[in-house]
């Protein structure tokens, strides 16, 4: 049995009215990537896309994209969705771009609400970083949510469904029960979600939800007992989004932290999950982890918290290769609904990317192709 292949898309990277407004017109996460500096001897910055700087609003650029992913088995992008009480953020990456592009139908796309906090990490201070736009929603601004999630996404003949179902993602659970007020409430928004998707002719939803058990964000609300919320909401799936989220970069040390102790506990925490958890868990496999250009280059790298963290160390195509085995013969196990989740497709200034640079070139994507292999539909 293969399990399907999905990797997070972090869209910030083509312009943005908010953007505009805020860090000057045009700016966008190109600007990072492009003044990192290396922040101890032996410390690999600038990372450098071997194509370039491109526009992923751009649908000639995102064919580009979804042919690179489909040719290594990648069968889905989960794309971030940003959606706050006075509306959408960062969309034109997927209206724009994946969704015109010609070739689209060569992979499945589906949503993960990214509804954490957006502070201020472009770049980030030492200390407190200030609140831009708040991630907790109220239930007016969910029920828009979900009405435009369903009619411009759900409805779209290569979103990613299991059982029928489309998948959508919740990043913060934690945020997302504390916006709607107490978890009887968090539970009638999702029964209404999957109200209306019943309503638009699809035969439900189905919610997996992000949990892990050390925060990574500052302004991350961690779930304390997984169980009892993924009861309450009906949840069919649970995943995490990142190694970070099991294993603090600075255990092993500072600036270098040790990937293949992020390996360990991360695969840990897939044991203890699928044991306390009644719903499938998808094993995340995390390409790397370095966050230094999100981060004021002028300044000493310390220890200071998200972004000021370790970077992991070790993380060779050899050593992604191996952990993508890990995951994919856990997997594998549970045959409900088979998942591994990548981080991430683009994620160039937390370090974790599967696009090519100009040190690795592709070696990345063929771990993922000579583990998994390619789907049939991706042929």
């Amino acid at each position: 049995m293969r399990p399907t292949v999905a990797a997070y898309y972090f869209p910030n990277y083509h312009q943005d009215a908010r953007h505009d407004r805020r860090l000057g017109t045009g700016w966008t996460e190109w600007d990072l990537v492009r003044r990192a500096k290396p922040r101890y001897p032996g410390h690999q910055q600038p990372k450098v896309s071997a194509w370039g700087e491109f526009d992923e609003s751009d649908p000639a650029w995102t064919a580009r994209e979804i042919d690179l992913a489909a040719d290594h088995g990648v069968d889905v992008f989960i794309y971030d969705l940003y959606w706050y009480n006075d509306g959408p953020f960062l969309q034109d990456g997927l209206d724009k771009g994946y969704l015109k592009a010609p070739n689209r139908q060569r992979t499945k796309f589906a949503l993960m609400w990214a509804n954490h906090d957006w502070i201020e990490l472009f770049p980030a201070p030492k200390g407190d970083k200030p609140l831009i736009y708040p991630g907790s929603l109220n239930r007016q601004s969910w029920e828009r949510l979900c009405d435009q999630a369903i009619e411009n996404y759900f409805t779209q003949p290569n979103y990613w469904t299991i059982d029928g179902k489309p998948y959508f993602s919740i990043y913060e659970i934690g945020r997302f029960i504390a916006g709607l007020g107490e978890l009887d409430q968090a539970a009638e928004a999702i029964a209404a979600m999957r109200a209306k998707a019943l309503a638009a002719g699809l035969p439900g939803v189905h919610l997996n939800v992000v949990v892990w058990g050390l925060s990574c964000l500052p302004s991350e609300v961690a779930v304390r007992d997984p169980a009892a919320i993924i009861a309450a909401l009906g949840a069919d799936s649970a995943t995490t989004y990142a190694w970070v989220h099991h294993y603090d970069p600075n255990q092993h040390g500072f600036p270098k932290g040790s990937y293949d102790e992020a390996f360990k506990a991360n695969r840990a925490a897939w044991a203890a999950r699928r044991a306390e958890l009644p719903i499938p868990y998808h094993p995340n496999v995390s390409m790397g982890w370095d966050c230094s250009p999100r981060t004021i280059q002028s300044q000493p790298y310390e220890a200071k918290g998200y972004p000021w963290t370790a970077v992991l160390d070790g993380n060779t195509p050899t050593a992604f290769r191996n952990a993508l085995i890990a995951a994919r013969d856990f997997s594998v196990q549970d045959s409900r609904c088979p998942a591994v989740v990548l981080n991430a497709w683009n994620e160039w200034t937390e370090g974790s990317y599967l696009l090519p640079d100009t040190v690795h070139g592709l070696a990345y994507l063929e771990a993922v192709r000579e583990v998994f292999g390619v789907a049939d539909q991706q042929r």
